[in-house]
This record gives structure tokens, sequence and C-alpha cells, in this order.
């Protein structure tokens, strides 16, 4: 179950974190409560180890406050300047495929040193005497930050699975998002041809500095288990939990819609994050976890001329800008006309919207 190469001597141990369902957050702070105020036991735990490992020197470069701003514009997209990820980060692997298999000669988990591992997040058993622990999801630093906090989820580095979502990852993501109390803690995946950069299975959790449109846009309903959300930076199939309860069957049709997309030849990103059920904000005001996917055409390789790479979380409305310039001038128009370039046209986005609800209620 290793996790890393070998340790130095003094490098900080994970901590051991385990969680049953009392330990979610139900209703997690609004953005006006000023967020991060109230940590949850889970919240603290991540970011006392994060911050640990950024004053030991771990990751790749140290990050301080980013300049953030919402652009002018009815989407509201929230731009943030992050010059040093944008040249001190690892180059992302070469991805031809969106079958590609795992190579164990490229970078992967396995070779992350052991201090960059902050937590051995398991959830308790249900029954007395459980026959076999689960294998604990590891979280660890994202070496090169968007945001304090960017971390990887990572399911048994050693088993060397490649970049293809599983339900038991995804169900892992999303209960750990309903462990943090913060409104912007959010769980992600870059599918191969969807600008993921290891081909090595993980998923991001992050916290996004400020709301973003995808959280309260109403959706149109599909079926009693699919959405479409048109009202966004980039139209996505919208999949709801009102709370933990629902979260299995979610992750599984999930992962049946986005193993029907690669095998339709298309990639895909994913971004889970607290919301409004897809009709509206709900009476009363609960809100439960959305959970969006995108189909793109799989893009492989960097394009020349792009302004910046446009994955998981450019999808959702927040874009991490490399340049100060870029920053500074980027309207929201030209900021869609990046996002939108590689999704479906709207015949195909429909056509496939058909193909996925019949998946689904068969």
């Amino acid at each position: 179950m290793a996790a890393a190469g070998g340790e130095r001597p003094g490098e900080p141990s994970p901590q051991d974190f385990e969680y049953r369902e009392e330990d979610f957050v139900l209703r997690a702070a609004e953005w006006g409560d000023e967020p991060g105020s109230a940590p949850s036991r889970f919240d603290r735990a991540l970011l006392d180890g994060w911050n640990d490992r950024m004053e030991r020197g771990l990751f790749r470069y140290r990050l301080g406050p980013l300049p953030t701003r919402v652009l002018p514009g009815p989407l509201r997209l929230v731009a943030q300047l992050n010059e040093q990820r944008g040249s001190e980060r690892r180059p992302p692997q070469a991805v031809h495929s969106l079958r590609q298999p795992f190579d164990p000669r490229a970078f992967n988990f396995t070779r992350i040193r052991p201090g960059e591992v902050l937590l051995r997040l398991r959830r308790a058993g249900g029954g007395p005497e459980p026959p076999e622990p689960p294998e604990p999801l590891l979280v660890a630093i994202n070496a090169s930050p968007l945001e304090r906090g960017h971390v990887l989820l990572l399911p048994e580095p050693a088993r060397g699975l490649p970049q293809a979502l599983t339900a038991p990852l995804l169900l892992a993501g999303l209960e750990a998002a309903l462990l943090s109390a913060h409104p912007g803690f959010c769980v992600g995946f870059n599918g191969l041809g969807g600008c993921a950069s290891v081909n090595h299975l993980h998923l991001h959790g992050l916290y996004v500095p400020r709301p973003l449109p995808v959280e309260a846009a109403p959706a149109r309903p599909l079926g009693r288990r699919l959405s479409l959300l048109r009202d966004a930076p980039a139209p996505a199939f919208l999949f709801y939990a009102a709370g933990p309860t629902a979260l299995g069957a979610l992750a599984r049709d999930v992962c049946r819609a986005a193993e029907h997309l690669a095998g339709a030849g298309l990639a895909c990103n994913l971004f889970a994050t607290r919301g409004d059920p897809p009709e509206g904000p709900a009476a009363g005001g609960g809100r439960g976890l959305r959970v969006l996917l995108w189909a793109r055409r799989p893009r492989f390789g960097a394009k020349a001329g792009e302004a910046f790479n446009v994955a998981l979380c450019e999808l959702a409305g927040y874009l991490p800008l490399p340049a100060a310039a870029l920053y500074r001038d980027i309207t929201e128009a030209e900021a869609l006309s990046a996002i939108r370039e590689d999704l479906l046209p709207e015949p195909q986005l429909l056509r496939l919207a058909g193909d996925l609800l019949r998946l689904l209620e068969s």
C-alpha cells in the first residue's frame, strides 16, 4: 500500500483520519458567513497538514495570497493570478488515447515523498466487526497548488490504476466534500484527453475562493436522475444528491455515464460542489451536492497559442491564470470562447443527453 518512495529522516507522517456519518456537515457555512471561520475536523486536519508541508518546503513553490477578481458579466467568472504554477509545475504527461494504460516508467504517485501525504482517510465500518477494513484514501498535497489547501485524493496508488473514473473513488471523494464545512471545498476529475496531467487514478480537492455560477444555476430535468445545466460557463450534465444516503447511487450513475462517453470517443471532466437542487433553491435553503459532468472532444497535447488550459476548474467558472496581463485584461466573452472551444455542438450534446437518459433509466 506504499504511496511513496523512500522515507527521509524528519519527514512528517500522515494522520489516520477515520470518519463516520455523523461527521458529515449537512449544512456548510454560507458564502456570506466568512467562509473558513468555523472549520470542520476534516478542514482542520487537511489545512494544518497542508500549511505544515508548505513551511517544510515540500511544494514546488511557496504560495502566498493570490490576486482574485470577478469578471464583469452575467456569469461572474472568478479569475485568479497564479504565475508560479504556470512556470514551475511539472510538465503534463503525454497522453495519446482515452484508454491509455498506466505506465510505471512515467511519473506516478508511488514516487511522491512520504511527507507529501497528509491524511489516510477511512470511513469507519458499519458493523460491530467488519471483516476487513477498507484501504484508506490518501490525501496528498498537490505540489503545484492552485490555491491553499489544494490536494490530491489517491486510491491505493500501488495498484497502478490509470486515470479512468471509478465509483468507489468518486464515492470517497463525495464523502470528503461532505466532511468539509467550507462552502468552496470542491472535488474534481480530469479525464484522459480532458487535461489530465498524470495517468494515475486521482481526484483533486480544493477550496475555491469565491462562489461559482454552477452552484445555483437552475437546470432542465431530463429524467429522475439526470438534468442538463445550460446557464453555465459550459453546458454540463448535472447529477444531484440531497444528502449522504444518495451518494452511492449517484457515484454509480456518474461512472456509467463517464464510461459511455469514453466508449463514444469523448473525454470528460467532473466537478462536485455544494449547491442548490437542479430546479433551484430548496424551501428552507437546503443544499446538497451537485456533480457536473462535461463531455468534450478529446485534446491530446497542448495547442499553440492557448492562453490557458481548460480543465475542471475553468469549465466550472474558476480561472487560474498564468500571466498578469491576461489576468488584468481578460473579458468574460474571451474566457467563454476558450472554455467552450472543445465542447460538443448543440445537436450532438442533445443526442448524447438522450443516450445517457436511456442508459441510466434502463
